[in-house]
């Protein structure tokens, strides 16, 4: 999905850190700031985004957050090569984790990461192989709710 109309942006995200996380949804936040996306728009695809960038860090071991953005809708991109999922259904249920208790201790892995993904994207698809890794497609298009 390349266009000459497009802005691409692309992060690494290491797995286990957690001084580093948000820095992709942030960054992507600047970024649709600058060229003027609407607020409530921008507020779903960083929540959308941070969520997946969390799950990276917490259960991949790291991967990459790519993100194109035209002038209609934004589509963020997540591929990792951890251990996959080996149930997306029960995955996608609220509260549903396998964070471990240390990340439970920090307050991350409350099992809400992939419901508020599809939450808050108009289009949402996940495609997980077990020992292949996991890869998330996300649109938000840019129709604001508050006009």
């Amino acid at each position: 999905m390349s266009d000459s109309k497009s802005v691409k942006m692309h992060y690494d995200v290491a797995g286990d850190d957690f001084d580093r996380a948000g820095e992709a949804s942030a960054g992507l936040k600047r970024l649709l700031q600058k060229i003027g996306v609407p607020a409530d728009i921008i507020r779903r695809i960083a929540i959308g985004t941070y969520e997946a960038e969390m799950n990276v860090i917490i259960h991949a071991g790291g991967g990459q957050v790519d993100a194109e953005i035209f002038p209609e809708e934004t589509v963020v991109y997540i591929a990792d090569q951890g251990p996959g999922i080996p149930d997306i259904k029960l995955a996608m249920q609220e509260g549903w984790s396998t964070a471990p208790d240390h990340v439970r201790q920090m307050g991350f892995g409350a099992g809400m990461g992939l419901p508020n993904m599809m939450k808050c994207s108009d289009d949402f698809d996940i495609q997980s192989t077990v020992g292949s890794g996991t890869n998330i497609k996300m649109k938000f298009k840019h129709i604001s709710e508050d006009l």
